[in-house]
């Protein structure tokens, strides 16, 4: 590609007047077009007091019993299905083309029946503990209603993709016999499905659910409380400090702003729109392609899932799954994740140097110090929770422990100081995010419950295994585009429940290690939410800036390439994860793969000294790949590639400099 051409995808700099922040009824409106749970009711009167009330007390429940101990493992999670039940219901009407804040009598009614549905177990828990299996003909009626009352439920608040999934799972457990080849079974009897997947912990009760009322909960509590004291906007200053006077600035402030937010936040979507607003404008305004302006902003809010301490919900049921501390999942994660943001920033980079773009003035920067001096005290929160994980505290603590020092830090300055209303919204707020979560681990128990009840969990490894005769690289390509369509119609927390029951067995029967093997799987259902035909979190980029929607999702797959690749190697060598590593091995690892993904990021943009052929970008994207894979071989052979690319890339640019006598 010449200089030429290269130079006609660079937008024109719009004026400083234009575009600065994207009006808040807009954001809203770009929510509720992509994001099922920002379509709820707004009730009003006495219907806004009784829904508050109910979210209010959900919030409550879950921090008295994770401060006093925890109930039982069914009731707990029966209650807060319950909870979840009657804010979905009463928030989420039949059809949301027809939504109206007004809450109608039989709305009430209903909502009120599920609730009763979801405190059943709660209701008759010594009754059903002793029955041994033995149960009556309404607990079978009362099952049945709570599994149709979820899939309901998915339908009003996650979506019709994952409840289509869990009634084809459910007809499964009914036709087993009508199906072919290894997934045939005997068949089971309604009532034998109801009660295992509803008055049991193997199905809707189960793992997931137990996970989301615990840990998720109140981490997602956390992320209200976040949202009330301005640790975002704080995120964003400190961003604009940090990166925003390079070359590109707004776009490389995304990308940090993005990655701190994944500390404390799990959903793609909401971040992009959220810091959207104002970097995606301000990326415009510089002279960024309104595709790769909304690309960057989703790339990098998709990556938040995966970036540790805190990462999306999706890991602490990984840590339940694999039975082992979450701590050594952030532990793991922490290498990829910052091999994911630090490809995306040199993307960027390499596109702000080809298109000559400039950074904010010092004038329209905030200064560090100032930010810190002003607001650095909401950060403690977030060091206490790091701190508690770190001295080995359950995650449960150290959420619970992040919530009183929010209260407590956000007080020592009165401009962040929160009112007793404050606290009470942030419960709410945090009630309503948490809506979706619990509906998705609810539904994808269905999905599980299945599974445990057919056994079809090992005939699908085996399948799979089978499908690609034995080969690692087939069965990992078969693994990843599973989790590719499954995300495009499941949440990731969803997601990765459903993919790490049927694909991860594959791979750690083909001697996968199981942290690698789950770690592939989840990030593959993370990277669904921008890679097209069905790219939610790029769709939600691509709506701030006006862009393109099918661009956008193709330009943020390129920038997130690092999330491609990266699983793949560290299947093939989990050194990456910190599995059987030395310190020498983990700083070669650091260095190699920063080298390479920052090759692969200007092949990936067609730039590095200069603009470059099609052939140079792909040398360079081949020997990005070798100085990723954490081997001492191809990192040698990489780096001599490297010093004879940038010899001919330098020779490159002074000819041009030459022939244009500059």
């Amino acid at each position: 590609m010449s200089s030429k051409n290269a130079a006609d995808r660079c937008a024109v700099p719009e004026s400083a007047d234009t575009l600065e922040t994207v009006p808040q009824h807009t954001v809203e409106e770009i929510l509720k077009k992509v994001d099922k749970e920002a379509r709820a009711r707004k009730p009003k009167g006495a219907a806004r007091w009784i829904t508050y009330g109910i979210g209010v007390g959900w919030s409550v429940f879950q921090v008295y019993t994770a401060a006093f101990g925890l109930l039982p493992a069914q009731l707990q999670r029966s209650v807060h299905l319950a909870f979840a039940f009657a804010l979905t219901y009463l928030l989420f009407p039949f059809r949301s083309s027809k939504a109206s804040d007004k809450i109608e009598w039989h709305t009430w009614l209903f909502a009120a029946f599920a609730t009763f549905v979801g405190l059943y177990m709660t209701i008759n828990y010594m009754r059903i503990m002793e029955a041994g299996g033995d149960y009556s003909r309404w607990d079978y009626i009362i099952a049945g209603c709570g599994i149709l009352l979820t899939l309901e439920a998915a339908r009003r608040v996650v979506g019709l993709p994952i409840v289509c999934l869990a009634a084809f799972f459910v007809l499964y457990a009914y036709f087993g016999k009508y199906f072919p080849g290894f997934m045939a079974h005997r068949g089971y009897s309604l009532e034998r499905i109801a009660s295992h997947l509803y008055l049991t912990t193997e199905g809707i009760m189960g793992i997931p659910l137990g996970v989301c009322a615990t840990f998720i909960y109140l981490f997602i509590l956390f992320g209200s409380f976040r949202e009330k004291t301005g640790l975002g906007q704080l995120f964003i200053d400190i961003s604009n400090a940090i990166a925003g006077w390079a070359s590109g600035g707004p776009a490389k402030m995304a990308i940090v702003t993005s990655a701190l937010e994944g500390t404390v936040s799990g959903s793609s979507v909401a971040n992009t729109v959220e810091s959207g607003s104002l970097t995606i404008p301000m990326m415009k305004r510089l002279g960024y392609r309104a595709e790769f302006a909304a690309a960057v902003e989703a790339s990098s809010s998709t990556g938040g899932q995966i970036m540790p301490p805190i990462m999306g919900a999706a890991a602490f049921i990984m840590a339940e799954f694999l039975n082992v501390p979450y701590l050594d999942i952030a532990k793991a994660a922490a290498i990829p994740a910052c091999l994911y943001f630090f490809g995306v920033f040199m993307e960027v980079h390499f596109e702000a140097k080809r298109c000559n773009l400039r950074g904010l003035s010092k004038e329209e920067l905030p200064r560090f110090g100032d930010v810190m001096r002003e607001r650095g005290h909401l950060f403690i929160p977030l060091f206490a929770i790091i701190l508690f994980l770190a001295m080995g505290f359950t995650p449960l603590y150290a959420a619970l422990m992040g919530l009183a020092t929010c209260i407590v830090g956000s007080a020592l300055k009165k401009s962040t100081r929160l009112s007793i209303r404050d606290i009470l919204d942030a419960f709410e707020l945090g009630a309503r995010n948490a809506i979706g979560v619990a509906i998705a681990c609810a539904t994808a128990g269905i999905i599980i419950g299945v599974i445990t009840l057919t056994g079809l969990g090992l005939k699908l490894a085996n399948g799979l295994v089978d499908l690609a005769n034995g080969n690692l690289l087939l069965t990992l390509f078969f693994t990843m585009i599973t989790s590719l369509v499954l995300g495009m119609g499941a949440p990731t927390t969803a997601n990765y429940i459903i993919t790490s029951t049927i694909a991860a067995p594959a791979l750690i029967l083909l001697k996968v290690h199981p942290l690698a093997a789950h770690m592939f799987v989840f990030y593959f259902g993370i990277v669904a939410d921008i890679t097209p035909p069905v790219a939610l979190a790029a769709y939600a980029g691509a709506s701030l800036a006006q862009a393109n929607p099918l661009k956008t999702g193709v330009v943020s797959t390129k920038l997130a390439i690092g999330a491609f690749l990266t699983p793949f190697i560290f299947v093939y060598n989990p050194s990456m994860l910190l599995i059987d590593t030395t310190w020498f091995g983990l700083i070669q690892t650091l260095i190699t793969s920063c080298i390479g993904m920052t090759v692969i990021g200007a092949s990936m943009i067609g730039f590095f000294l200069t603009h470059m052929a099609w052939w140079e970008r792909g040398v360079f994207f081949i020997t990005g790949l070798m100085l990723v894979d954490p081997n001492p071989t191809t990192d040698i052979i990489g780096l001599l590639l490297v010093g004879g690319i940038v010899l001919y890339q330098k020779s490159k640019q002074l000819r041009e400099k030459k022939a244009t006598g500059k």
